[in-house]
C-alpha cells in the first residue's frame, strides 16, 4: 500500500474511532456537536443525509475533485473531506495537524496536489487562512485551489478581502454537525436544503438534517418533524442567508442586548487587530459589561481602550463598545475555528 494510503487508511479509522454506530440501519454514523453547553449532543446522520451533503458539494464547486484534509477527521468538516473523496473515488492528501496548523507543510502537501489531473479543494478555519496568507508560498498555493471553503466560524473582512486580492476562491460555509456540516455555501442553501427565519432564528431543514440526537432523543431543536432549530440568530433577504450571531451568546448591558459577533465583525476593520473575542462579565450596575479579548497584528502599535471603544461606537453605537480591553497571545477554543467562550470569560475574570 503507497504511504499517502496508508496515512489515509489511518485517518479514516481515528475519524470513525470517534463516533458511536447504533444498531439501527437508519444511522451510518453519529457525530459529537462542538458542546457550547458544556455537553457534547450526538447527532445521528443517515446515508442519506451524508450523501445528500456530498452531492450538494460537488454541484455547488463544480463537480468532484481531489482534497486536502488540513482539520481533525473526528470533527464534521474534516470527516465530509474523507467521505467526499470516497465517494469521488480519490484519495485525499493529508495534513498533520495534531501538532499545530504548519503553513509549511501546508504549501508543500498542496503544491503536491495541485501537480496531479482535476479540480483540487480544501476545507480550513477562518485562523488557518489568516495565517496561510502571512507566508508567500502558502499564499501561492492557496491561490492554486479551485475551491477553499471556510467554516467553523465568522471570517473576519479584512481575511476575507486579503484572500480575495490573493486570489483565492474562499466559499463561507454555515452548518453544523446535525446538517452534515457546511450546507449553506455563501449564503445560497445547497440543493435539497431550506432556511427559514423563525423570530430572528435559524431554522434548518431538508436533505442533509439529522434525524436527531442519540444521547438527547426529546431534545426541543428536533421538536418539528423536518427541521432543525439552531442557536443562531439570521436574516433571510432574497433567498440569501446572513448569520448575525449566537442567540445564546448575547450579551445584555444596561437593558440592551449585544451581539459578540457583530462586535467582533467591527473589531475586525482595525488596523492592529488580527483576531479578537467578545464576551459579557458580570457587572454591578449595567449587569454585563462589554469585554475583548484581542490578538495585535505584528508590527502593529497596541490601541488603547479609548481608541477600541471608538473604533466600535462609530459602527455600532456606545452601547457596543468594550469597557474592557485584554491583549492576549492566543484565545481558546473548542472545535476548530470556534471561540471557547466560557473559558475565554473564566481567564478574563481571573486577570480582574
Amino acid at each position: 500500500m503507497p504511504e499517502n494510503d496508508r496515512r489515509v487508511s489511518s485517518r479514516l479509522r481515528e475519524a470513525m474511532a470517534g463516533h458511536v454506530l447504533p444498531s439501527d440501519r437508519q444511522t451510518a454514523i453519529v457525530v459529537a456537536t462542538s458542546g457550547t453547553t458544556g455537553t457534547p449532543k450526538g447527532a445521528m446522520l443517515s446515508p442519506a443525509a451524508l450523501h445528500a451533503s456530498i452531492a450538494g458539494t460537488h454541484a455547488r464547486l463544480g463537480g468532484p475533485g481531489r482534497w486536502l484534509l488540513a482539520l481533525p477527521p473526528h470533527h464534521v468538516a474534516g470527516l465530509q473531506v474523507l467521505l467526499r473523496s470516497l465517494v469521488a473515488g480519490t484519495t485525499p492528501e493529508v495534513l498533520d495537524v495534531a501538532g499545530g496548523f504548519s503553513t509549511e507543510a501546508f504549501a508543500e502537501t498542496t503544491e503536491r496536489m495541485l501537480a496531479g489531473p482535476g479540480p483540487c479543494y480544501t476545507s480550513l478555519v477562518p485562523g488557518q487562512v489568516r495565517k496561510i496568507l502571512e507566508e508567500p508560498r502558502a499564499r501561492a498555493a492557496l491561490a492554486g485551489l479551485d475551491a477553499v471553503l471556510v467554516g467553523g466560524a465568522a471570517l473576519p473582512s479584512a481575511v476575507r478581502d486579503a484572500a480575495r486580492a490573493a486570489g483565492a476562491r474562499l466559499v463561507r460555509t454555515y452548518g453544523m454537525s446535525e446538517t452534515c456540516g457546511g450546507c449553506v455555501y455563501d449564503g445560497l442553501p445547497l440543493d435539497g436544503v431550506q432556511a427559514r427565519i423563525d423570530e430572528g432564528r435559524i431554522v434548518l431543514g431538508g436533505a442533509t438534517l439529522a434525524h436527531g440526537y442519540l444521547n438527547a432523543p426529546a431534545h426541543a431543536a428536533f421538536a418539528e418533524p423536518g427541521w432543525f432549530r439552531t442557536d443562531d440568530a439570521g436574516e433571510l433577504r432574497g433567498g440569501t442567508l446572513t448569520v448575525t450571531g449566537r442567540l445564546d451568546e448575547a450579551i445584555t448591558s444596561g437593558g440592551l442586548t449585544v451581539v459578540p459577533q457583530v462586535v467582533e465583525r467591527a473589531l475586525g476593520t482595525h488596523p492592529a487587530i488580527t483576531e479578537c473575542a467578545v464576551v459579557g462579565l458580570d457587572d454591578d450596575r449595567l449587569g454585563q459589561r462589554v469585554a475583548v479579548a484581542i490578538i495585535l497584528r505584528p508590527s502593529m502599535p497596541e490601541p488603547t481602550l479609548e481608541q477600541v471603544r471608538d473604533h466600535v461606537t462609530a459602527q455600532l453605537g456606545a452601547h457596543a463598545a468594550p469597557r474592557e480591553l485584554h491583549i492576549v497571545t492566543a484565545l481558546p477554543h473548542r472545535g476548530p475555528g470556534k471561540i471557547d467562550r466560557r473559558a475565554l470569560r473564566e481567564q478574563l475574570m481571573l486577570r480582574g
